[in-house]
């Protein structure tokens, strides 16, 4: 195993022993709402995108859901409309991922049906704008600057859709947001890349997913979502 993945699993170690007192409160999610996505002992709740299992290469460690190399995108079981959703992060070096939302299978590609909350080592990624930062929508409305975590470092977000109205936060902050289905947001979308995806955000619910297939390590905890519809 390369040095750089065993200082990876040191330190995921070392933080589930620093988050052990915050579980008591994670257990209880469910009882304001919440529900949880990721317990920190389970994928249960996930599948394979286009799969009927979990694929090789997602794993659990240290109460983390964590991967090492570019593994295949796996998606919840169950669907969802509106909703708020909040969970921990934390990318390797040059690290690139995303978690999507009202996500379906009607594609080749899940980013073809669903829009993302981009997850980026900005600061080695010198290639990407704000509009593909950490926290974006992504290549559609960009991140304001000032709130990732380097590297290696976890990070918290949380994403509301509720009637329309979208936000992405990254670490208390409000990073961007849009409205779906204006006129503005119709216009980014036919302006970008996802305009030749006829269906691209246009499912009443659908599922989280999270994007396996870049380099390097992640690692997600304290996944949990709270339905508004």
């Amino acid at each position: 195993m390369p040095a750089s993945i065993r200082r990876w699993r040191r330190g995921l170690a070392l933080g589930a022993l620093l988050f052990s007192a915050c579980t008591p409160l994670r257990q209880h999610a469910q009882g304001s709402g919440w529900k949880v996505l990721f317990d920190g002992t389970s994928t249960s709740a996930w599948h394979g995108y286009k799969q009927a299992g979990v694929p090789a290469g997602w794993s659990i460690v240290d109460g983390t859901l964590s991967k090492d190399k570019p593994v295949e995108d796996i998606m919840t079981r169950e669907t969802f409309g509106d909703f708020e959703l909040e969970f921990e992060w934390k990318i390797g070096k040059g690290g690139n991922s995303g978690v999507f939302y009202r996500a379906t299978e009607e594609y080749e590609h899940v980013y073809w049906s669903a829009p993302e909350y981009q997850l980026l080592d900005d600061a080695n990624n010198p290639g990407d704008t704000r509009m593909t930062a950490a926290g974006s929508i992504y290549a559609l409305y960009p991140a304001a600057s000032g709130a990732l975590k380097p590297f290696g470092e976890w990070n918290t977000a949380r994403i509301l859709l509720a009637k329309g109205h979208l936000e992405h936060w990254l670490n208390g902050r409000k990073v961007a947001e849009g409205e779906v289905g204006s006129a503005d947001w119709d216009a980014k979308v036919k302006g970008s890349k996802f305009g030749k995806w006829p269906n691209f955000m246009r499912s009443a619910r659908g599922a989280i997913a999270i994007q396996g297939d870049h380099q390097g390590p992640l690692a997600l905890r304290n996944i949990r979502i709270r339905p508004l519809d």
